[in-house]
């Protein structure tokens, strides 16, 4: 079973099961959403001793989602199928999703509540660290003619950069460009004006190709601005919308690394299979991951392919790969931290038990991060992947300091 799905599964268990089955649901699957760490836990060795050998002010999350129900004005959209138990796969990804964020509780001031609710994680963490909050663009088709009916949420860029602006000391944004819009260029470099520090795809819901000839003007564009590309590559489960799997293939990133783009692999592809292209259109299917690992092998790519950790921990990925990661010695000058939050907020998608039972992680910071996960699902994300072990192998400092990564150097 997937384990996304697992949580679907449960949920909608505790839906025919009654009241009795949903206070159950709430104790063993919601976040209970609470406020500053307990003393013990916010000075606890463990938690101190993440910070150590870091700069704070270098760490930058580069990979978390802005979210909302578009309550407060924001220009947030969200599909229908997302507001109607008739689609129970969509509606409870949403419950979910503000629950982890904790904006579950406050109708009419959702997109508000999610913002704030962020802002104080921030604030718990060391001072200096940011997130790199992602606008989310509607799916297009071939034309570049949007389709809200295939578009699971859409989040503005100007939203995205406000937020930014409001909260500077906090956060950072990447804006979001379909490179089928007709205006993509012009939307770009205004966005680069407007502080954007990198551009996020998700093409298998978007709608984009990134093989296709028609992204090559956009592809000159960032590489000119020298805005990185954060691309999901692999299996998708948690968005629904273009529904083209293929285009999560992480060979298809090919053609704007050719272009000179700095792209970023989302989650290094460690979910799923894709067809190895390299042996033809219908090549014998593999793991996404090693397709991503045949990237990285390429010398040519040296200098402009990445992979961010973002949700490397969670159950439905394999164990083996993150041991490969942590032991890729010379894969971690490219390898940058993010934490896909809000999903570290989410209580059942990461089991530090798991992890310790696999000598992946140390057993007596098993509690410390159960306690941080309510709290701070930022720092628990943080400090979980201080904390992941193989064998000597752990991430390098630079994985965590990421800052100058997002600097520009235009040509």
């Amino acid at each position: 079973m997937n384990r996304r799905h697992f949580l679907l599964g449960s949920l909608g268990t505790t839906v025919l099961l009654g009241t009795g089955g949903t206070a159950l649901a709430r104790h063993s699957l919601w976040n209970p959403c609470r406020a500053s760490l307990p003393p013990a836990i916010a000075d606890h060795e463990i938690v101190r001793t993440a910070w150590e050998g870091l700069d704070p002010a270098k760490v930058w999350d580069g990979h978390a989602h802005l979210a909302g129900t578009g309550d407060g004005g924001t220009g947030i959209e969200m599909s229908p199928r997302m507001l109607s138990p008739l689609h129970p796969t969509e509606y409870f990804q949403r419950l979910f999703y503000l629950n982890a964020g904790c904006a579950h509780k406050a109708p009419g001031q959702v997109d508000q509540s999610y913002v704030e609710r962020l802002h104080n994680l921030a604030d718990g963490m060391a001072p200096g660290f940011k997130l790199l909050l992602f606008a989310f663009e509607r799916t297009h088709d071939s034309s570049g003619k949007p389709r809200p009916e295939l578009t699971a949420f859409h989040v503005p860029n100007a939203y995205a950069r406000d937020v930014a602006r409001a909260h500077s000391a906090y956060f950072e944004w990447a804006c979001s460009i379909h490179p089928y819009r007709p205006d993509c260029v012009d939307a770009l470099e205004a966005a680069a004006r407007d502080g954007a520090r990198a551009v996020k795809w998700l093409p298998p819901a978007m709608g984009i190709d990134p093989a296709s000839p028609a992204c090559d003007r956009f592809y000159a564009t960032l590489a000119r601005l020298d805005l990185p590309l954060i691309s999901h590559a692999g299996e998708e489960k948690a968005v629904h919308g273009a529904g083209q799997p293929a285009w999560g293939n992480p060979l298809r990133l090919r053609r704007a690394l050719d272009h000179g783009v700095r792209v970023v692999v989302a989650h290094c592809a460690s979910l799923g299979e894709d067809h190895d292209e390299d042996q033809g259109s219908h090549g014998t299917k593999v793991s996404s991951f090693s397709l991503f690992a045949r990237l990285m092998s390429e010398a040519r790519y040296e200098g402009r392919l990445f992979g961010d950790i973002s949700a490397i921990a969670l159950r439905n990925r394999q164990l083996d790969t993150i041991r490969a990661l942590l032991e890729r010695d010379d894969w971690q000058p490219r390898l940058l931290f993010g934490s896909d939050y809000p999903l570290p907020g989410i209580l059942p998608l990461v089991s530090p038990h798991r992890l310790a039972a696999e000598k992946l992680l140390d057993a007596a910071a098993v509690p410390v991060l159960a306690t941080l996960r309510e709290h701070n699902p930022l720092l628990f994300d943080f400090v979980l992947k201080r904390q992941l072990r193989s064998g000597t192998h752990c991430f390098s400092a630079n994985v965590f300091e990421t800052r100058s990564f997002f600097d520009r150097k235009p040509a």
